[in-house]
């Protein structure tokens, strides 16, 4: 584990990497389990979910210039799983352009609504797990990685001494070490 964390350590932009116990683990369940966007559409972290149920996780506390994340964190789904609107990363965001083959409505600089598309019944935004290279490097299996709500994320910057500063944010990193491997 050792070897890892310091592996995230060098990682520019990175303030601070620590592993969480079970009652931290706990507590950002329940907060994550009340998370709603704006105008009631439920939000469903389920890289937050899967990261913690994971054998090992780890915190990181990051500045704005840590990288980027390697796939979308966030997405508009309906409940039969028609994509509705999705992030569009700035280095995916030129491929993205020269392939879309339907009308799309940026509604920030990273996120479009695709208003061709319709769902069944109601609409939730999803918070899949992203990958994290870095740390399937050292082998580790099943490893997924996520950011929590605002919320979780203060919690955890305050737990560790970190003032609220809006420059800052964490990420979790789930993982399982492969079988007979002690960390």
């Amino acid at each position: 584990m050792v070897d890892i964390i310091s592996r995230l350590e060098e990682l520019r932009g990175t303030v601070y990497v620590f592993p969480l116990n079970g009652n931290c683990r706990e507590k950002i369940l329940g907060i994550e389990s009340n998370i709603t966007a704006a105008l009631g559409i439920k939000v469903i972290n389920k890289g937050v979910t899967e990261c913690l149920n994971r054998q090992y996780v780890l915190c990181i506390i990051k500045k704005a210039s840590f990288r980027p994340p390697p796939e979308p964190t966030v997405m508009l789904i309906s409940d039969d799983g028609v994509v509705l609107g999705e992030e569009i990363l700035p280095h995916y965001k030129k491929k993205f352009l020269a392939n879309v083959k339907e009308d799309v409505i940026w509604l920030s600089e990273e996120f479009v609504m695709y208003p061709g598309r319709k769902g069944e019944r109601s609409e939730y935004f999803i918070m899949p797990p992203v990958s994290f290279p870095e740390v399937e490097e050292f082998g580790m299996l099943d490893v997924v990685s996520c950011s929590p709500s605002a919320p979780a994320d203060m919690m955890l910057r305050e737990m560790h001494g970190f003032e609220d500063d809006a420059r800052m944010a964490s990420i979790l990193i789930g993982f399982n070490a492969p079988e007979g491997v002690e960390l």
